[in-house]
């Protein structure tokens, strides 16, 4: 791996821009990042005005687009997409991750009883196939239960990060005894520190394990 690698951030949000760029400055300071926004994708998903395949399609050729740029790796991190984002994977020479596949991965260490907090109700479905398929291939019997954190997503979009970071750590401590609270998009990661505060369950972000694991991927080593 390169003493300072190029890694290509996919985003379909601003406010997912920030707590990724703060992640990787706190836990890989030797990486260059490169931003590509494309905020039509989550406006179009959360509208209908793009079939889901159409906006995969979309992802495919946004991959492609980065590799352009010549990155290291790419890092997705908006949860609404997997499919075209296994698909930009398995057609492209470098490592190409989902948002949350490496969240999920280090949930399975914790139990069985996970719950996910979420704000951007599109992006769930797919990604409950998604914990459902890895537990499957795991010959898991963990189960995940979404739970919505109303007012959340509509507080970071007004500016007040306060308020947002407020409702996570609130819905999480009324979740009582549970093996592990999953943050299930890129944009709440700054509440991870509030709710940690609010809560003895392990509590996982997706940018935290997601730039471990490219780590891992880029040095070719087993996590």
């Amino acid at each position: 791996m390169s003493s300072h690698p190029r890694i290509a951030l996919i985003h379909a949000t601003r406010i997912s821009v920030d707590p990724i760029e703060t992640a990787i400055s706190e836990q890989w300071p030797d990486a260059e990042t490169v931003c590509i926004l494309e905020e039509g994708l989550s406006a179009d998903r959360a509208s209908g005005r793009a079939t889901l395949d159409e906006l995969n399609a979309r992802i495919v050729r946004l991959a492609r687009y980065a590799e352009d740029m010549g990155p290291d790796g790419i890092l997705y991190t908006c949860s609404a997409f997997g499919r075209g984002i296994e698909e930009a994977a398995a057609t492209s020479d470098i490592p190409v991750l989902k948002p949350n596949e490496a969240m999920f991965e280090a949930a399975f260490e914790e139990g069985d009883d996970i719950v996910m907090l979420y704000t951007f109700k599109p992006a769930v479905e797919s990604m409950e196939v998604e914990f459902r398929e890895e537990a499957e291939r795991r010959d898991s019997s963990a189960k995940m239960r979404s739970v919505h954190v109303a007012g959340a997503r509509e507080a970071l979009l007004a500016g007040d990060g306060e308020t947002h970071n407020r409702l996570v750590a609130e819905a999480a401590k009324a979740l009582g005894k549970v093996d592990a609270i999953l943050l299930a998009h890129f944009s709440m990661a700054p509440a991870a520190a509030v709710v940690r505060s609010m809560t003895d369950v392990p509590v996982l972000s997706s940018p935290e394990a997601a730039i471990k694991k490219l780590q891992s991927a880029l040095r070719g080593t087993p996590e």
